[in-house]
Protein backbone atom coordinates (compact mmCIF):
# COMPACT_ATOMS: atom_id res chain seq x y z
CA UNK A 1 0.00 0.00 0.00
CA UNK A 2 1.36 3.66 -0.99
CA UNK A 3 2.66 5.48 1.90
CA UNK A 4 1.87 9.29 2.23
CA UNK A 5 3.17 11.91 4.46
CA UNK A 6 2.00 12.42 7.88
CA UNK A 7 -1.18 14.65 8.06
CA UNK A 8 -3.28 15.73 11.48
CA UNK A 9 -5.00 18.87 10.73
CA UNK A 10 -6.15 18.49 14.48
CA UNK A 11 -3.12 18.18 16.12
CA UNK A 12 -2.57 20.79 18.41
CA UNK A 13 0.88 22.89 18.59
CA UNK A 14 3.36 21.66 21.00
CA UNK A 15 5.41 25.11 20.44
CA UNK A 16 4.45 28.36 19.72
CA UNK A 17 4.74 29.53 15.47
CA UNK A 18 7.27 32.18 14.57
CA UNK A 19 5.71 34.39 12.70
CA UNK A 20 9.23 35.02 11.09
CA UNK A 21 9.00 31.46 9.60
CA UNK A 22 5.14 31.99 7.89
CA UNK A 23 6.09 32.93 4.70
CA UNK A 24 9.53 32.88 2.25
CA UNK A 25 12.48 35.29 3.34
CA UNK A 26 12.15 37.26 -0.23
CA UNK A 27 8.12 37.64 0.37
CA UNK A 28 6.40 41.08 -0.30
CA UNK A 29 5.33 41.22 3.69
CA UNK A 30 8.83 41.39 4.90
CA UNK A 31 9.90 44.57 2.78
CA UNK A 32 6.44 46.34 3.42
CA UNK A 33 7.30 45.18 7.38
CA UNK A 34 10.79 46.80 7.02
CA UNK A 35 10.42 49.75 4.94
CA UNK A 36 7.56 51.20 7.60
CA UNK A 37 10.21 51.30 9.71
CA UNK A 38 12.08 53.67 7.16
CA UNK A 39 8.94 55.82 7.17
CA UNK A 40 8.26 59.11 9.43
CA UNK A 41 4.96 58.66 11.05
CA UNK A 42 5.17 61.64 13.56
CA UNK A 43 2.67 63.72 12.33
CA UNK A 44 0.37 60.00 13.19
CA UNK A 45 1.79 59.77 16.34
CA UNK A 46 1.37 63.57 17.45
CA UNK A 47 -2.63 63.15 16.67
CA UNK A 48 -3.11 60.97 19.86
CA UNK A 49 -3.24 62.52 22.98
CA UNK A 50 -3.65 61.34 27.05
CA UNK A 51 -4.09 58.36 27.96
CA UNK A 52 -7.48 58.09 28.84
CA UNK A 53 -9.91 55.67 27.03
CA UNK A 54 -9.28 52.17 25.89
CA UNK A 55 -5.51 52.11 24.03
CA UNK A 56 -5.88 52.38 20.32
CA UNK A 57 -4.07 49.90 17.93
CA UNK A 58 -0.57 50.46 16.89
CA UNK A 59 -0.42 53.28 14.08
CA UNK A 60 2.62 51.65 13.00
CA UNK A 61 0.75 47.82 12.05
CA UNK A 62 -1.86 49.93 10.89
CA UNK A 63 0.26 51.75 8.01
CA UNK A 64 1.22 48.41 7.44
CA UNK A 65 -1.95 46.55 7.11
CA UNK A 66 -3.11 49.34 4.44
CA UNK A 67 0.26 49.63 2.58
CA UNK A 68 -0.17 45.87 1.91
CA UNK A 69 -3.39 45.71 1.20
CA UNK A 70 -3.20 48.66 -1.18
CA UNK A 71 -0.20 46.91 -2.65
CA UNK A 72 -3.05 43.84 -3.52
CA UNK A 73 -5.37 46.83 -4.56
CA UNK A 74 -7.30 45.93 -1.89
CA UNK A 75 -9.07 49.52 -0.23
CA UNK A 76 -12.60 47.74 1.15
CA UNK A 77 -11.95 48.45 4.88
CA UNK A 78 -14.35 45.59 5.03
CA UNK A 79 -12.41 43.15 2.98
CA UNK A 80 -9.17 43.94 4.53
CA UNK A 81 -11.10 43.00 7.96
CA UNK A 82 -11.82 39.34 6.14
CA UNK A 83 -8.15 39.31 5.12
CA UNK A 84 -6.63 39.69 8.53
CA UNK A 85 -8.81 36.47 9.51
CA UNK A 86 -8.24 34.45 6.29
CA UNK A 87 -5.00 36.03 5.08
CA UNK A 88 -1.66 34.66 5.58
CA UNK A 89 0.60 37.89 5.06
CA UNK A 90 -2.21 40.27 6.52
CA UNK A 91 -1.81 38.05 10.13
CA UNK A 92 1.79 38.27 9.79
CA UNK A 93 1.97 42.33 9.73
CA UNK A 94 -0.52 42.64 12.21
CA UNK A 95 0.95 39.98 14.52
CA UNK A 96 -2.56 38.05 15.02
CA UNK A 97 -4.12 41.46 16.02
CA UNK A 98 -7.42 41.23 13.95
CA UNK A 99 -9.13 45.13 14.20
CA UNK A 100 -12.68 45.96 13.01
CA UNK A 101 -13.21 47.22 9.18
CA UNK A 102 -14.82 50.59 11.26
CA UNK A 103 -11.43 50.77 13.37
CA UNK A 104 -9.05 50.44 9.79
CA UNK A 105 -11.56 53.09 8.14
CA UNK A 106 -11.26 55.20 10.85
CA UNK A 107 -7.64 54.89 11.22
CA UNK A 108 -7.28 55.73 7.17
CA UNK A 109 -9.61 58.48 7.60
CA UNK A 110 -8.75 60.53 10.17
CA UNK A 111 -4.69 59.81 8.83
CA UNK A 112 -5.67 60.47 5.54
CA UNK A 113 -3.23 63.30 4.80
CA UNK A 114 -0.44 61.94 6.72
CA UNK A 115 -0.70 59.05 4.61
CA UNK A 116 -0.56 60.76 1.44
CA UNK A 117 2.34 62.17 2.55
CA UNK A 118 4.34 59.29 2.64
CA UNK A 119 4.75 59.61 -1.64
CA UNK A 120 7.13 62.37 -1.08
CA UNK A 121 9.04 59.49 1.38
CA UNK A 122 8.50 56.98 -1.49
CA UNK A 123 10.26 58.93 -3.94
CA UNK A 124 13.45 59.58 -1.22
CA UNK A 125 13.29 56.00 -0.65
CA UNK A 126 13.65 55.07 -4.43
CA UNK A 127 16.33 57.79 -4.46
CA UNK A 128 18.48 55.64 -2.17
CA UNK A 129 17.91 52.88 -3.85
CA UNK A 130 18.86 54.07 -6.81
CA UNK A 131 15.86 54.42 -8.71
CA UNK A 132 15.90 58.36 -9.93
CA UNK A 133 17.80 58.84 -13.09
CA UNK A 134 15.94 62.00 -14.25
CA UNK A 135 17.38 60.86 -18.12
CA UNK A 136 13.85 61.73 -19.00
CA UNK A 137 10.65 62.35 -16.97
CA UNK A 138 7.28 61.76 -19.21
CA UNK A 139 4.26 63.34 -17.86
CA UNK A 140 0.42 62.37 -18.46
CA UNK A 141 -2.96 62.34 -16.83
CA UNK A 142 -5.46 59.93 -16.48
CA UNK A 143 -9.60 60.12 -15.60
CA UNK A 144 -10.48 58.88 -12.17
CA UNK A 145 -14.40 57.97 -11.82
CA UNK A 146 -15.25 59.50 -8.76
CA UNK A 147 -17.98 58.02 -5.91
CA UNK A 148 -20.63 60.13 -7.61
CA UNK A 149 -23.06 59.60 -10.31
CA UNK A 150 -23.00 62.77 -13.50
CA UNK A 151 -26.95 62.25 -12.76
CA UNK A 152 -26.16 63.88 -9.71
CA UNK A 153 -24.94 67.07 -11.51
CA UNK A 154 -27.26 70.06 -12.22
CA UNK A 155 -26.31 72.89 -14.65
CA UNK A 156 -26.41 77.03 -13.24
CA UNK A 157 -28.99 77.34 -15.61
CA UNK A 158 -31.37 74.64 -14.38
CA UNK A 159 -30.90 75.51 -10.96
CA UNK A 160 -32.80 79.11 -11.02
CA UNK A 161 -35.35 77.38 -13.17
CA UNK A 162 -35.99 74.59 -10.24
CA UNK A 163 -35.36 76.70 -7.42
CA UNK A 164 -38.03 78.90 -8.48
CA UNK A 165 -40.08 75.83 -9.22
CA UNK A 166 -39.67 74.43 -6.04
CA UNK A 167 -40.05 77.60 -4.13
CA UNK A 168 -43.33 78.50 -5.88
CA UNK A 169 -44.75 74.59 -5.10
CA UNK A 170 -43.75 75.10 -1.20
CA UNK A 171 -45.13 78.71 -1.04
CA UNK A 172 -48.29 77.16 -2.69
CA UNK A 173 -48.68 75.16 -0.43
CA UNK A 174 -48.52 77.10 2.38
CA UNK A 175 -51.14 79.42 1.24
CA UNK A 176 -53.66 77.12 0.96
CA UNK A 177 -52.89 76.16 4.56
CA UNK A 178 -53.86 80.05 5.34
CA UNK A 179 -57.26 79.90 3.26
CA UNK A 180 -58.70 76.96 5.11
CA UNK A 181 -57.91 77.33 8.86
CA UNK A 182 -61.21 75.93 9.67
CA UNK A 183 -61.02 72.73 8.15
CA UNK A 184 -57.26 71.97 9.03
CA UNK A 185 -58.32 72.58 12.76
CA UNK A 186 -60.74 69.64 12.62
CA UNK A 187 -58.04 68.39 10.32
CA UNK A 188 -54.55 68.19 12.24
CA UNK A 189 -56.07 68.76 15.41
CA UNK A 190 -53.12 70.11 18.43
CA UNK A 191 -50.67 70.33 15.29
CA UNK A 192 -49.75 73.78 13.69
CA UNK A 193 -51.24 73.07 10.44
CA UNK A 194 -48.66 74.15 8.41
CA UNK A 195 -45.78 71.56 8.40
CA UNK A 196 -44.59 70.51 5.28
CA UNK A 197 -45.90 67.00 4.51
CA UNK A 198 -43.44 64.32 4.00
CA UNK A 199 -43.24 64.55 0.06
CA UNK A 200 -42.73 68.96 0.34
CA UNK A 201 -40.28 68.42 3.38
CA UNK A 202 -38.01 66.33 0.96
CA UNK A 203 -38.23 68.85 -1.51
CA UNK A 204 -37.61 71.76 1.01
CA UNK A 205 -34.27 70.13 1.46
CA UNK A 206 -33.47 69.70 -2.42
CA UNK A 207 -34.26 73.39 -2.62
CA UNK A 208 -31.62 74.28 0.01
CA UNK A 209 -29.04 72.13 -1.71
CA UNK A 210 -30.03 73.58 -4.52
CA UNK A 211 -29.81 76.94 -3.04
CA UNK A 212 -26.19 76.11 -1.54
CA UNK A 213 -24.82 74.46 -4.90
CA UNK A 214 -26.22 77.78 -6.88
CA UNK A 215 -24.02 80.05 -4.18
CA UNK A 216 -21.19 78.00 -4.79
CA UNK A 217 -21.33 78.17 -8.48
CA UNK A 218 -21.38 82.40 -8.05
CA UNK A 219 -18.88 82.16 -5.95
CA UNK A 220 -16.28 79.99 -8.09
CA UNK A 221 -17.10 82.51 -10.87
CA UNK A 222 -16.61 86.01 -9.11
CA UNK A 223 -13.55 84.33 -7.54
CA UNK A 224 -12.53 83.62 -11.04
CA UNK A 225 -13.55 86.53 -12.61
CA UNK A 226 -11.35 88.32 -9.87
CA UNK A 227 -8.10 86.38 -10.76
CA UNK A 228 -8.50 87.09 -14.39
CA UNK A 229 -8.87 90.50 -13.89
CA UNK A 230 -5.25 90.46 -11.65
CA UNK A 231 -3.85 88.98 -14.54
CA UNK A 232 -5.05 91.69 -16.73
CA UNK A 233 -3.60 94.34 -14.80
CA UNK A 234 -0.35 92.51 -13.95
CA UNK A 235 -0.13 92.46 -18.18
CA UNK A 236 -0.65 95.95 -18.05
CA UNK A 237 1.36 97.11 -15.54
CA UNK A 238 4.69 95.20 -17.22
CA UNK A 239 3.60 97.05 -20.59
CA UNK A 240 3.36 100.09 -19.02
CA UNK A 241 -0.21 100.63 -20.25
CA UNK A 242 -2.92 101.84 -18.35
CA UNK A 243 -5.69 99.19 -16.84
CA UNK A 244 -9.13 99.83 -17.48
CA UNK A 245 -11.42 96.97 -15.79
CA UNK A 246 -14.11 95.64 -18.05
CA UNK A 247 -16.87 94.96 -15.40
CA UNK A 248 -16.99 94.74 -11.52
CA UNK A 249 -15.81 90.94 -10.33
CA UNK A 250 -18.51 91.15 -7.73
CA UNK A 251 -21.40 91.27 -9.94
CA UNK A 252 -20.31 87.92 -12.53
CA UNK A 253 -22.96 85.18 -12.56
CA UNK A 254 -21.44 81.72 -13.94
CA UNK A 255 -22.55 80.22 -17.27
CA UNK A 256 -25.64 78.80 -17.51
CA UNK A 257 -23.95 75.27 -18.38
CA UNK A 258 -21.51 75.73 -15.40
CA UNK A 259 -22.48 72.20 -13.25
CA UNK A 260 -22.28 70.89 -9.58
CA UNK A 261 -23.14 67.37 -8.19
CA UNK A 262 -24.76 67.59 -5.49
CA UNK A 263 -22.91 63.87 -4.24
CA UNK A 264 -19.66 64.95 -4.47
CA UNK A 265 -19.74 68.69 -5.31
CA UNK A 266 -15.89 68.69 -5.93
CA UNK A 267 -15.81 66.46 -8.46
CA UNK A 268 -16.68 67.15 -12.51
CA UNK A 269 -17.87 66.65 -15.23
CA UNK A 270 -14.86 64.95 -17.28
CA UNK A 271 -14.29 63.47 -20.58
CA UNK A 272 -12.46 59.74 -19.91
CA UNK A 273 -9.88 58.27 -22.61
CA UNK A 274 -12.93 55.86 -24.48
CA UNK A 275 -14.54 59.41 -24.98
CA UNK A 276 -17.35 59.18 -22.53
CA UNK A 277 -18.63 61.90 -19.83
CA UNK A 278 -18.01 60.79 -16.64
CA UNK A 279 -18.41 62.53 -13.49
CA UNK A 280 -14.13 62.45 -12.17
CA UNK A 281 -11.33 64.27 -10.92
CA UNK A 282 -7.84 64.16 -13.09
CA UNK A 283 -4.79 62.36 -11.61
CA UNK A 284 -1.27 63.55 -12.97
CA UNK A 285 1.86 61.90 -12.56
CA UNK A 286 5.71 62.40 -13.87
CA UNK A 287 7.25 59.65 -14.08
CA UNK A 288 11.14 58.33 -14.52
CA UNK A 289 11.38 56.70 -18.03
CA UNK A 290 14.06 54.17 -17.08
CA UNK A 291 12.47 53.23 -13.72
CA UNK A 292 8.68 53.88 -13.86
CA UNK A 293 9.48 55.57 -10.50
CA UNK A 294 6.96 58.23 -9.64
CA UNK A 295 8.33 61.84 -8.89
CA UNK A 296 5.60 63.84 -8.89
CA UNK A 297 1.85 63.65 -8.82
CA UNK A 298 -1.21 65.89 -8.51
CA UNK A 299 -4.86 65.25 -8.45
CA UNK A 300 -7.53 67.80 -8.97
CA UNK A 301 -11.21 68.73 -10.09
CA UNK A 302 -10.05 70.33 -13.27
CA UNK A 303 -10.38 68.35 -16.50
CA UNK A 304 -7.65 70.03 -18.92
CA UNK A 305 -4.11 68.18 -18.39
CA UNK A 306 -2.38 70.80 -20.19
CA UNK A 307 -2.33 73.64 -16.81
CA UNK A 308 -0.59 71.12 -14.51
CA UNK A 309 2.49 70.72 -16.35
CA UNK A 310 4.35 73.62 -14.21
CA UNK A 311 3.55 72.73 -10.87
CA UNK A 312 4.57 69.03 -11.58
CA UNK A 313 7.84 70.01 -12.43
CA UNK A 314 8.43 72.26 -9.70
CA UNK A 315 7.32 69.30 -7.07
CA UNK A 316 9.54 66.79 -9.14
CA UNK A 317 12.87 69.39 -8.46
CA UNK A 318 11.66 69.93 -4.76
CA UNK A 319 10.83 65.72 -4.10
CA UNK A 320 14.22 65.08 -5.70
CA UNK A 321 16.43 67.91 -5.11
CA UNK A 322 17.79 67.95 -9.00
CA UNK A 323 16.06 68.81 -12.59
CA UNK A 324 15.43 66.59 -15.24
CA UNK A 325 17.57 66.47 -18.33
CA UNK A 326 14.08 66.00 -20.31
CA UNK A 327 10.72 66.33 -20.16
CA UNK A 328 8.49 64.37 -22.62
CA UNK A 329 4.34 64.80 -22.49
CA UNK A 330 1.48 64.54 -24.74
CA UNK A 331 -0.31 67.10 -27.22
CA UNK A 332 -2.58 68.19 -24.51
CA UNK A 333 0.65 70.09 -22.97
CA UNK A 334 2.08 72.11 -25.56
CA UNK A 335 1.61 75.61 -24.69
CA UNK A 336 4.31 78.68 -24.70
CA UNK A 337 3.68 78.54 -20.77
CA UNK A 338 5.12 74.51 -20.44
CA UNK A 339 7.63 75.49 -22.68
CA UNK A 340 9.16 78.29 -20.70
CA UNK A 341 8.44 75.90 -17.27
CA UNK A 342 10.96 73.32 -19.15
CA UNK A 343 13.49 75.54 -20.36
CA UNK A 344 13.46 77.59 -16.87
CA UNK A 345 14.86 74.02 -15.40
CA UNK A 346 17.61 73.83 -17.97
CA UNK A 347 15.36 70.72 -19.88
CA UNK A 348 15.19 69.63 -23.14
CA UNK A 349 10.87 69.26 -24.20
CA UNK A 350 9.50 66.52 -26.55
CA UNK A 351 5.79 67.98 -26.75
CA UNK A 352 3.97 67.53 -29.81
CA UNK A 353 2.00 70.44 -31.14
CA UNK A 354 -1.32 68.47 -32.05
CA UNK A 355 -1.58 64.87 -31.42
CA UNK A 356 -0.50 62.33 -33.84
CA UNK A 357 -0.66 58.09 -33.88
CA UNK A 358 1.80 56.33 -33.67
CA UNK A 359 1.59 54.58 -37.19
CA UNK A 360 2.14 58.61 -38.55
CA UNK A 361 5.25 58.51 -36.13
CA UNK A 362 6.95 55.36 -37.30
CA UNK A 363 6.41 57.17 -41.26
CA UNK A 364 7.16 60.42 -40.59
CA UNK A 365 10.76 61.78 -42.46
CA UNK A 366 13.64 63.43 -41.09
CA UNK A 367 13.33 67.09 -42.14
CA UNK A 368 15.75 68.66 -44.54
CA UNK A 369 17.39 71.62 -45.23
CA UNK A 370 18.30 74.74 -42.68
CA UNK A 371 15.62 75.99 -40.13
CA UNK A 372 13.59 78.88 -41.47
CA UNK A 373 14.83 82.46 -38.85
CA UNK A 374 11.21 82.84 -38.79
CA UNK A 375 10.20 79.57 -37.66
CA UNK A 376 7.51 78.90 -34.99
CA UNK A 377 7.71 76.94 -31.51
CA UNK A 378 4.97 74.31 -33.16
CA UNK A 379 7.75 73.92 -36.33
CA UNK A 380 10.65 73.78 -34.43
CA UNK A 381 9.10 70.85 -32.49
CA UNK A 382 7.82 69.23 -34.96
CA UNK A 383 11.66 68.98 -36.90
CA UNK A 384 13.00 67.99 -33.67
CA UNK A 385 10.59 65.10 -32.86
CA UNK A 386 10.56 63.94 -36.51
CA UNK A 387 14.59 63.28 -36.36
CA UNK A 388 15.28 59.84 -35.90
CA UNK A 389 16.76 61.19 -32.31
CA UNK A 390 13.36 63.04 -31.39
CA UNK A 391 11.38 59.85 -32.29
CA UNK A 392 13.13 57.41 -30.17
CA UNK A 393 13.23 60.32 -26.95
CA UNK A 394 9.81 60.49 -27.42
CA UNK A 395 8.50 57.32 -27.55
CA UNK A 396 10.28 56.22 -24.47
CA UNK A 397 7.14 57.60 -22.51
CA UNK A 398 5.01 54.63 -24.15
CA UNK A 399 7.15 52.56 -21.79
CA UNK A 400 6.95 54.38 -18.88
CA UNK A 401 3.39 56.53 -18.13
CA UNK A 402 1.25 54.89 -19.65
CA UNK A 403 2.57 51.60 -18.21
CA UNK A 404 2.24 53.43 -14.72
CA UNK A 405 -1.11 54.30 -15.31
CA UNK A 406 -1.47 50.42 -16.22
CA UNK A 407 -0.52 49.14 -13.34
CA UNK A 408 -2.36 51.60 -10.86
CA UNK A 409 -5.45 51.78 -12.86
CA UNK A 410 -5.31 48.08 -14.41
CA UNK A 411 -3.25 46.00 -11.82
CA UNK A 412 -4.87 47.21 -8.40
CA UNK A 413 -7.84 48.36 -9.81
CA UNK A 414 -8.32 52.04 -8.90
CA UNK A 415 -10.98 52.49 -12.02
CA UNK A 416 -13.08 54.47 -9.00
CA UNK A 417 -12.09 56.24 -5.81
CA UNK A 418 -13.84 55.03 -2.98
CA UNK A 419 -13.72 58.65 -0.85
CA UNK A 420 -15.39 62.03 -1.80
CA UNK A 421 -14.29 65.49 -1.06
CA UNK A 422 -10.95 66.78 -3.46
CA UNK A 423 -8.35 67.10 0.20
CA UNK A 424 -9.20 63.58 0.64
CA UNK A 425 -9.69 61.75 -2.70
CA UNK A 426 -5.96 63.77 -3.24
CA UNK A 427 -4.46 62.18 -0.39
CA UNK A 428 -5.28 58.62 -0.83
CA UNK A 429 -4.20 59.11 -4.84
CA UNK A 430 -0.89 60.11 -3.48
CA UNK A 431 -0.82 57.34 -0.95
CA UNK A 432 -1.59 54.55 -4.17
CA UNK A 433 1.15 56.39 -6.33
CA UNK A 434 3.38 56.25 -3.34
CA UNK A 435 2.88 52.33 -2.77
CA UNK A 436 3.04 52.04 -6.32
CA UNK A 437 7.02 53.94 -5.89
CA UNK A 438 7.24 51.11 -2.84
CA UNK A 439 6.86 48.11 -5.15
CA UNK A 440 9.20 49.48 -8.03
CA UNK A 441 11.76 49.89 -4.79
CA UNK A 442 10.48 46.10 -3.59
CA UNK A 443 10.64 44.71 -7.32
CA UNK A 444 14.41 45.92 -7.84
CA UNK A 445 15.91 44.32 -4.89
CA UNK A 446 14.85 46.45 -1.70
CA UNK A 447 15.86 49.90 -0.05
CA UNK A 448 19.85 49.73 -0.81
CA UNK A 449 20.86 49.82 -4.66
CA UNK A 450 22.54 46.99 -5.37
Amino acid sequence: MKRFREYQPNQTLLLPPSLQEWLPSDHLVHFINEVVEELDLSDIYASYHGDRGYPPYEPKMMVKIWLYAYCLGVRSSRKVEKALQEHVGFRFLAANQQPKYWALNDFRRRHAEALGAFFEQSVRLADRAGLIKLEQVAVDGTKLKANASKHSAMSYGRMLAEESRLREEIERYLRECDETDAAEDKLYGNRRGDELPEHLNTKQKRLEAIRKAKRELEEEARQKAAEQQEQRRQAAESEGRTFHPRKDPGVVKPPAKAQRNFTDPDSRIMKSSDKAFIQAYNGQIAVDVDTQVVVATELTNQANDGCHLPDLLEQLVANTGRAPKEVSADAIYFNRNNLDAVARLGAEAFIPPEKVTHTQWRQSKAPRGPIPKDASDEYLMWRKLRTKRGRARYTLRQTSVEPTFGQIKGARGLRQVLHRGLPRVRALWRLDVAVHNLLKIFRAGGLHPA
